[in-house]
C-alpha cells in the first residue's frame, strides 16, 4: 500500500481500453434598518462592492419565509454552506434538503451562480491546475470551516485542470451516504479523467478513519472498472489535511 504525500505529483493512469452558539447574532429585518442601510438602496447609491456576500444574496432571493427573515436566511446559506461550495451547487433539490430553504429560492441560488459562471467566465474551473495533495488543499481550504462534514469532488481533464467541482453528500461519511454513483456521475457528465474526493472533519482531527480508508478503496475499484482515475481523497481539519491512501495493490 502506497500513500500520497503532499509533494509527490498526481499520476493519470492510462484507461483508454477500458470501457445555536456565540456566533449566532442578530440580524436586523430589512425594515427595520436605517434607509441607506438597506441592501438594494446600498446597491443603487454605493454599487454591488459596498455590500457583503450575505447582502447582495438577499437581493437576489428578495423576501424570506414567514420563518426567518430574509437577512438571516441569506446569512445563514453562506456560513453553514460555504462560499465557495455554494457557489458551485448545481441541485437545488440539495440547497433544499440540507439548509431547510424553500425550492423557489433554491432555485435562485443556483440560476444566480449559473448565470455569473456562463457570463463573466470567472469561475476557477478550467484554469486552475491541480497536480499534488497540497495544491487540492489550497483549493478546498475554504472546507476548514465548515460546521457540518461535506463530501466534496473536484473532477479534472487529462491535463490536470479543474473542469467540474461539486458538493457530493452532507453529513456523516458513512458507506450508507458514499456511493460510487453518487462520485463517479459527475465525472461522466463532465467527461473527466480523473476525481479528487475531500471531506472535512469539524472535529478537528485529520486523521483518516477506518470508514473513510474502506470508502476510499471502494471508489478506487469503481473508478478502475469506470476508467477514472481517484487521485487522492483528502481530510480537512482546522489547520491541517491528510490524504488517505488510495495507492491499493
Amino acid at each position: 500500500m502506497k500513500t500520497q504525500t503532499a509533494q509527490n505529483n498526481y499520476i493519470l493512469q492510462d484507461n483508454d481500453y477500458i470501457l445555536g452558539d456565540e456566533n449566532r447574532k442578530y440580524i436586523l429585518r430589512v425594515r427595520d434598518l436605517e434607509e441607506e442601510a438597506k441592501p438594494r438602496e446600498k446597491l443603487i447609491k454605493n454599487g454591488p462592492s459596498a455590500l457583503s456576500s450575505a447582502e447582495l444574496l438577499a437581493i437576489v432571493l428578495n423576501v424570506g419565509t414567514k420563518k426567518e427573515e430574509v437577512l438571516r436566511m441569506s446569512s445563514r446559506i453562506l456560513k453553514e454552506y460555504g462560499e465557495k461550495t455554494i457557489i458551485n451547487e448545481t441541485n437545488p433539490k440539495t440547497i433544499e434538503k440540507e439548509l431547510g430553504v424553500p425550492i423557489a429560492k433554491s432555485c435562485q441560488i443556483v440560476a444566480c451562480f449559473e448565470l455569473g459562471r456562463r457570463f463573466f467566465k470567472k469561475e476557477p474551473s478550467g484554469r486552475i491546475v491541480v497536480r499534488t495533495a497540497k495544491q487540492a488543499y489550497e483549493y478546498l481550504k475554504d472546507m476548514r470551516a465548515l460546521p457540518k462534514e461535506y463530501l466534496r469532488g473536484i473532477y479534472l481533464n487529462s491535463r490536470y485542470r479543474v473542469i467540474h467541482d461539486e458538493v457530493i453528500s452532507v453529513g456523516s461519511l458513512t458507506a450508507n451516504i458514499v456511493h460510487p454513483r453518487e462520485v463517479f456521475k459527475p465525472a461522466l457528465e463532465h467527461s473527466a479523467c480523473a476525481v479528487i474526493l475531500a471531506h472535512n472533519h469539524p472535529s478537528g482531527s485529520a486523521k483518516p478513519t477506518a470508514s473513510d480508508i474502506e470508502i476510499t478503496k471502494q471508489l478506487v475499484e469503481a473508478g478502475k472498472i469506470l476508467g477514472i482515475d481517484l487521485l487522492d481523497h483528502i481530510v480537512i481539519a482546522k489547520n491541517k489535511f491528510v490524504s488517505v491512501p488510495v495507492d491499493y495493490e
